[in-house]
């Protein structure tokens, strides 16, 4: 039970103390309504990408396999929610620098990832919803579906370190690096269990 609680909790902190830090940004003062909602959309985003992975592994304490997959698919809708609000807010901003940075001629280098990693959760949204109508495998499907999840989590990481924005930089570093680990970390499980099973058997016949 201890156990339980003290991870739960860090996750929690993980996912909160980043966004109360940038609630007391001094840069929030000279931003509009719509461009905070829209950053703070962003910040939830990358917030959820830390606890997604574990959640589709099953890694945390508690709740069983299934239930923390139910909650994947739940945290995967609120993932797209947030991107459309961070789109909207920054939209309803400026409407010709939201258009240049989706048309990859914006002059800031972090606009760049923020397409693709946008590039990424359409796809990824498109193969959960038709993959039973498209006819794909589960196992390719799964392949590709993490393969993009790789993408979209290093593209939003990396254009979340290169804006200056309200997040405070010490705890933006850690959530980031975090969301990297916990993805790193599922996915070397995911696919280093089919060939560490491979290596066993490939030694096991060998013995005999």
């Amino acid at each position: 039970m201890t156990h339980l609680i003290i991870v739960w909790a860090g996750v929690a902190a993980m996912m909160t103390v980043p966004v109360i830090m940038a609630t007391a940004s001094p840069y929030l003062a000279y931003r509009n309504t719509a461009y905070i909602f829209g950053g703070f959309a962003g910040i939830f985003g990358l917030a959820f990408f830390f606890i997604q992975p574990l959640l589709a592994a099953g890694f945390l304490p508690g709740p069983g396999v299934l239930k923390q997959r139910r909650w994947h698919r739940f945290v995967g809708t609120a993932i797209v929610a947030c991107v459309l609000l961070h789109l909207a807010g920054l939209y309803l901003t400026s409407a010709a620098d939201t258009l240049d940075a989706l048309l990859l001629v914006a002059p800031t280098p972090f606009s760049v990832y923020g397409v693709i990693a946008l590039w990424g959760i359409l796809l990824t949204t498109l193969l959960v919803m038709f993959r039973r109508r498209w006819g794909l495998r589960y196992s390719a499907w799964r392949l590709v579906h993490n393969g993009l999840a790789l993408v979209v989590v290093v593209a939003t990481v990396i254009h979340a370190l290169l804006i200056q924005g309200a997040m405070e930089g010490f705890t933006k570093w850690i959530l980031c690096l975090a969301a990297l680990a916990s993805t790193a970390g599922t996915l070397l499980v995911y696919w280093g269990k089919p060939l560490f099973s491979r290596k066993t058997a490939g030694h096991s016949t060998d013995d005999s």
